[in-house]
C-alpha cells in the first residue's frame, strides 16, 4: 500500500513539474514567437515616444539597468552581513536561527508590500518623490534574502579543513573570513545575486510606487524627483491597451527584450549553482 501511494505521488509530482515546464515553454515561445518580429536595431536605440506605443527602447533598457545595478550595490552588504553572521560570527543555535527566520521572513514578504513601504518611507516621508534610487532600495532589500540564502549555504558546506588550518595559523575570525570564507564562497554570492538580480529585472509592484513613469524621463540627474523608465513597468502599462496595433508590437518587444535580461541573468547563474553545489558534495 505504500509503495503504491509512493508511486502514485511520484507520478503526480512529475506531472505537476511537466505541466510547469509547458507553461513556462508555452510563455516563452509566445513572446519569442511575437516579439521578435516587432524587434529591430531602432527600436533598440531610440528614445521613447510621447505618444503611446512608439518611439524606442533605449531608455527603458538604461532605467532597469539601472535599478538592478543600484539593487545589486544595496542587497550585496546586506546579504554578506546577514550570511555570515549566520553561518560564521554567531556561535549559538539560538541566535543563527533568528538570523535564519528573518531572512525567511523577508522573502517571504510580497513586492507590492514593499513597495508601498518604499512609497510611504522614501518617496513621501523622505520626500524623494519617485526615483531610480528609492527603486533602488527597494529591489535591493528584496533580493538580499535570495542572495543571504545562497550564500550561508555555500559557507556551511566549506570544508572543515579549511577553517581548522586558518586558525592552525593563528588567524582571528575577521582575518579567516577575510582570506577563507569570502574567497570560497565567491561562487555563492555571485549565483544568489545573479539569481536575485533576475528577478528585480522583472519587478513591476515595487517601481510603480516609488521609480517609475511611462514618458517624460531620460538618464537621471539627483535623487529628488528623478524617476526613470522600466521595460517592466512599460509592459504593464502597454498591455492594458491591446487593442492598438501599434501598442500590441512595441508591448511584445518590450516584453522580448525583459526576457532576454531575466533570462539572460538566470542562465548565467545555473552554472555557478552547479558548481557550488559539486564543491560543496566533493568538499
Amino acid at each position: 500500500m505504500r509503495r503504491a501511494a509512493d508511486r502514485l505521488f511520484r507520478v503526480a509530482t512529475g506531472a505537476c513539474a511537466v505541466a510547469a515546464c509547458a507553461v513556462l515553454v508555452g510563455i516563452v515561445g509566445t513572446i519569442l514567437w511575437k516579439g521578435l518580429p516587432a524587434l529591430d536595431w531602432d527600436l533598440l536605440t531610440a528614445a521613447a515616444g510621447e505618444t503611446f506605443g512608439t518611439g524606442g527602447l533605449a531608455y527603458q533598457i538604461l532605467g532597469t539597468l539601472l535599478l538592478v545595478a543600484t539593487a545589486f550595490a544595496v542587497a550585496t552588504p546586506l546579504a554578506v552581513g546577514l550570511a555570515l553572521a549566520q553561518a560564521s560570527y554567531f556561535v549559538r543555535r539560538s541566535a543563527r536561527e533568528r538570523v535564519r527566520l528573518l531572512v525567511q521572513t523577508l522573502n517571504g514578504v510580497p513586492s507590492v508590500v514593499l513597495g508601498i513601504l518604499g512609497f510611504v518611507v522614501l518617496v513621501r516621508y523622505f520626500a524623494w518623490g519617485k526615483s531610480w534610487l528609492a527603486g533602488g532600495l527597494v529591489l535591493g532589500v528584496m533580493i538580499a534574502p535570495t542572495m543571504t540564502v545562497a550564500l550561508a549555504e555555500r559557507v556551511e558546506a566549506l570544508p572543515r579543513r579549511y577553517l581548522d588550518a586558518a586558525r592552525g595559523l593563528g588567524l582571528t575570525r575577521g582575518q579567516t573570513v577575510r582570506s577563507v570564507v569570502l574567497p570560497q564562497t565567491r561562487s555563492g554570492l555571485v549565483s544568489g545575486a545573479l539569481l536575485g538580480l533576475a528577478r528585480a529585472a522583472g519587478e513591476t509592484a515595487p517601481l510603480l510606487f516609488t521609480a517609475a513613469v511611462f514618458s517624460g524621463a531620460t538618464i537621471p540627474g539627483g535623487i529628488r524627483e528623478s524617476p526613470v523608465l522600466a521595460l517592466p513597468y512599460h509592459v504593464f502599462v502597454l498591455a492594458q491597451d491591446t487593442a492598438d496595433a501599434a501598442a500590441r508590437a512595441h508591448l511584445w518587444a518590450a516584453a522580448f527584450v525583459l526576457l532576454a535580461i531575466v533570462l539572460g541573468l538566470a542562465l548565467a547563474a545555473l552554472p555557478l549553482r552547479l558548481r557550488s553545489s559539486e564543491e560543496a558534495r566533493h568538499g
